[in-house]
């Protein structure tokens, strides 16, 4: 059972990202179908003993970091009692939210070490916010925001670019990095059931970079150095406390360095965002019987490239991503 977590491409896989809730509190359209999604039945979710197990097994096999994600992880009612159990493991605990709700929970973060705070926001303008989240928070969100950065927490705002909608914020949001100490993420819009996309929604890597190149000089815009196993290319404009970067996944996909696995509130381990394919974890976890063998084989299969869409020709046929899952029951 030794390196389980190594696949046939000789990659290890040392981070965990933990969906606790199919639940949110916002309805963002990239992510959740128009019509809402079927939640699992309450009984099919991992409890929080459950996930403790399922993650104290993957911290013994090598996993160093867990990044709790949803729906919305902050609405799960026993967040506190389980953050503490998780806290208790030799790993990184950090955490994505939509920061509805994170005022409460600045001193608990603070308790348990978490430091590392992902926030999904997807626009600067109100009334845009309010149509991409079918909700109307944006001021409690960026309030919460501003919370954070002041309480010390490292911060980066997450934000799905379409074309069209918010793609003319680009240079608001990292003009958002001047007084800041914080980095914001673009990220290429990406397909999974129910989420209508379309290549010619997405705006891509080359067509961010491009926008900065006109909006600062060259000497300006500086790269730099990206975290071991990192999604992002990452930059800073000359002087600003802050940075931003861009998640390529569809023009520059990152597989070569892939160390990421994902666990669904519902028990199945997916071994990359992409794949429709899923392995159940909390069925056998409940009949007493050991889920090693069941992590091993999940990751031996793993797919080089995006769960075997290797090609954009492939990425763009329906029949191959609208057989995954929508993103809220993935978990971001």
């Amino acid at each position: 059972m030794n390196n389980i977590l190594t696949d046939r491409h000789n990659r290890k896989h040392t981070y965990l990202r933990i969906s606790l809730t199919e639940r949110c509190n916002l309805r963002c359209t990239y992510c959740m179908p128009e019509g809402g999604v079927a939640l699992s039945p309450k009984s099919h979710i991992m409890s929080f003993d459950e996930i403790y197990t399922i993650a104290k097994t993957f911290a013994d096999n090598g996993v160093t970091k867990i990044r709790l994600t949803g729906g919305e992880p902050l609405i799960r009612k026993d967040i506190t009692v389980l953050l503490k159990k998780l806290a208790s493991l030799p790993v990184e605990l950090a955490i994505t939210t939509n920061a509805v709700s994170v005022d409460r929970f600045i001193d608990t973060f603070k308790a348990y070490g978490i430091q590392n705070i992902n926030v999904s926001l997807d626009s600067l303008d109100a009334d845009k916010f309010k149509q991409i989240t079918r909700r109307n928070y944006f001021d409690k969100v960026y309030y919460n925001i501003l919370l954070l950065v002041k309480n010390g927490f490292n911060v980066k705002l997450n934000a799905v670019l379409i074309k069209g909608f918010n793609d003319n914020e680009i240079i608001d949001f990292i003009n958002l990095t001047k007084k800041l100490a914080i980095n914001i993420r673009f990220i290429e819009f990406m397909p999974f059931d129910g989420n209508k996309w379309d290549m010619k929604k997405m705006v891509s890597y080359n067509e961010i970079m491009n926008v900065v190149n006109t909006s600062f000089s060259e000497d300006k815009v500086n790269r730099i150095q990206d975290a071991p196993n990192d999604t992002s290319k990452n930059y800073k404009i000359e002087g600003y406390r802050g940075s931003f970067a861009i998640i390529s996944s569809v023009t520059n996909p990152f597989c070569d360095s892939c160390n990421r696995l994902r666990l669904t509130a519902n028990g199945q381990i997916k071994n990359c965002l992409f794949s429709a394919k899923e392995s159940d974890l909390l069925t056998p976890l409940r009949e007493g019987k050991a889920i090693e063998p069941i992590i091993q084989n999940a990751i031996k299969t793993k797919l080089k490239i995006r769960g075997g869409m290797d090609t954009i020709e492939k990425l763009q046929k329906p029949e191959l991503h609208t057989k995954n899952r929508n993103m809220t029951t993935i978990g971001g």
